[in-house]
């Protein structure tokens, strides 16, 4: 993560005037749940307090937004580190094949790689263009609430290495994995929280009985009333060009409604692959 924020001191800083964005409107919900620490100058990248902050919040918390006050539409995408989400027809960035950021669709709850034996423990979506037309909005969900509905059954069954992950075609490595087969749940050494959980329901399938019952339980409590409840709606006002959300992928999940602006912007970093449930 400190190489991430290292590497913006290649961003252009402008005043503030130059800069065409507004400031995220957050309501009383979103600024209790989700720490907001604003970044006024490109420097900051190398200050050590300033990683240490990003970085202490991102573990006790495991999500936060940044708001830049300089323009960075360059971001590290000559370096490799970027994906990005934007809606695109026919011009695709792996493999040949249309992956789902790149479509405008609607994109159920969800983790990032859960296909991976080495998933990412943290992403982060920098805003480069809103949906300008009220679509786009993301969604996030903390574990912690899912868990507190699960029954023992389903916690006992989500953690057996019971289900076949399907590797979408555009992420097939060259000679890799078709897909993995493994466990969903994953219990925690650490107090803050109790578990990890990676999961994309089109592409899991249930290898026995048990797991099955276990994964309808789970998409059960994602369409309960009270989870509905406890999900957390960043619409573009909140995200404007120029914030940048983090989360942890394992503790939180995430899904977009349909993306009505197809000039909609977004570009995505993944660091810290580890083994799920190591």
């Amino acid at each position: 993560m400190h190489r991430l924020f290292r590497g913006s001191h290649t961003a252009r800083a402008v005043a503030a005037s130059h800069f065409p964005q507004t400031a995220p409107i957050r309501d009383c919900r979103i600024s209790s749940l989700i720490p907001w620490i604003e970044v006024a100058k490109p420097s900051l990248a190398s200050h050590a307090s300033h990683l240490r902050a990003v970085h202490e919040t991102l573990v006790k918390k495991g999500v936060l937004q940044l708001q830049l006050g300089f323009v960075d539409d360059e971001s590290l995408a000559e370096r490799g580190w970027f994906w990005d989400v934007r809606p695109s027809p026919s011009s695709f960035q792996s493999n040949a094949h249309q992956a789902r950021s790149e479509t405008m669709l609607f994109f159920d709850w969800h983790t990032d790689c859960s296909y991976e034996t080495d998933p990412p423990r943290f992403f982060a979506l920098q805003v480069l263009q809103p949906d300008r037309y009220d679509g786009g909005t993301l969604s996030v969900l903390n574990l912690d609430r899912i868990l507190t509905l699960l029954s023992p059954f389903a916690r006992k069954w989500l953690s057996q290495r019971e289900y076949k992950i399907t590797v979408p075609p555009e992420f097939v490595k060259k000679g890799g994995e078709r897909h993995i087969v493994g466990n969903l749940l994953a219990a925690s050494g650490e107090e803050m929280h109790v578990g990890s959980l990676r999961f994309r329901e089109d592409i899991t399938v249930p290898l026995t009985q048990n797991a099955s019952k276990a994964l309808a339980e789970l998409k059960d409590i994602l369409k309960n009333d009270r989870i509905q409840a406890e999900t957390i709606h960043l619409k573009p006002e909140t995200l404007p060009r120029g914030s940048i959300i983090m989360m942890d992928n394992r503790r939180w999940l995430h899904s977009r409604n349909e993306v009505k602006d197809p000039e909609r912007h977004l570009r995505r970093v993944r660091w810290d692959a580890t083994q799920f449930g190591a």
